[in-house]
């Protein structure tokens, strides 16, 4: 089985349609994939609906959270998307984008970038607007040359000269939240120093006694050395380890099942889960 845990829509910042990915997914050879699109489960009708046969789809979201002033995200499956104090979590997150959005276009603007708001509307389209979105009109304009060189401290990270800081989630109450709606949580990308300041991993274990299930391991923003070490901490606290593309369509480089999730612990999330059940496709277009 190839499992694709981490992917996103354009019903957040990806450049697929909900419908368009997991035909792509399939296509792509991938058994199952996760639909984890930032603060938002508003791609998962449509992705069910156009889900190929042969293919399972795992909903989900990506939750945005800080800890001691620095940003994690955390990849919670299968939970219960109508449990209300975790729906008016991400409805709060959801509604601060827009703000925060035109907030660092301004800074930009004060920088000397001949950015509008219109240019980042416009490539956000119905999707929740955040950075990638800013980071591709930066691209456009030829500030930078890819979305990743929008995320230094000269322009969009989180000690950036354009960054401004948006609501975001207390990742224990995530946990606690994702929980008592069903739901399995696993910290994404907790290496990926390049994207900015990361937790110390000295806060896994505190993550991992509030019920962490698991980190993302395998992901393109790790190196081998940061893989090892991550692969050692997940076995000495107990938690899962995961795989995963983080696709974001045409906006990133990487490819759907570039890095992927072994089926024994697939097998123990769908285990955990008890808000939401993976769907296995049954109609939509057929898989090739």
């Amino acid at each position: 089985m190839r499992i694709d845990l981490h992917t996103h829509s354009t019903a957040s910042d990806g450049t697929d349609t909900p419908a368009e990915l997991v035909r792509n997914a399939a296509a792509a050879g991938l058994d199952v994939v996760a639909l984890t699109d930032h603060d938002s489960t508003r791609g998962h009708a449509e992705a069910t609906a156009a889900l190929p046969a042969g293919l399972t789809l795992v909903t989900g979201a990506e939750l945005s959270c800080r800890l001691d002033g620095v940003g994690l995200h955390m990849l919670a499956y299968l939970f219960d998307p109508d449990e209300p104090e975790l729906a008016r979590e991400r409805e709060l997150v959801r509604d601060d984008r827009v703000p925060r959005a035109r907030a660092m276009v301004g800074k930009l603007q004060e920088l000397g970038v001949a950015i509008e708001w219109d240019r980042v509307a416009r490539i956000a389209g119905d999707g929740s607007v955040g950075r990638p979105h800013i980071a591709s009109a930066l691209m456009e304009l030829g500030v930078v040359e890819s979305v990743s060189d929008a995320f230094t401290s000269d322009w969009l990270a989180d000690d950036g000269r354009a960054y401004v800081e948006k609501h975001e989630l207390d990742p224990f109450d995530a946990i606690r939240l994702v929980k008592a709606a069903g739901g399995v949580t696993v910290f994404a990308h907790p290496g990926a120093a390049k994207r900015g300041e990361t937790v110390p991993e000295s806060a896994l274990a505190k993550l991992a006694a509030a019920g962490l299930d698991g980190i993302e391991v395998d992901h393109m923003d790790h190196d081998g050395p940061t893989r090892a070490r991550l692969r050692g901490l997940a076995a000495e606290l107990g938690l899962l380890t995961t795989g995963s593309s983080d696709y974001h369509g045409s906006r990133k480089t990487v490819q759907l099942g570039e890095f992927t999730t072994d089926p024994e612990i697939y097998g123990e999330i769908t285990r955990r889960a008890t808000g939401a059940f993976p769907v296995p496709g049954a109609g939509g277009s057929p898989r090739p």
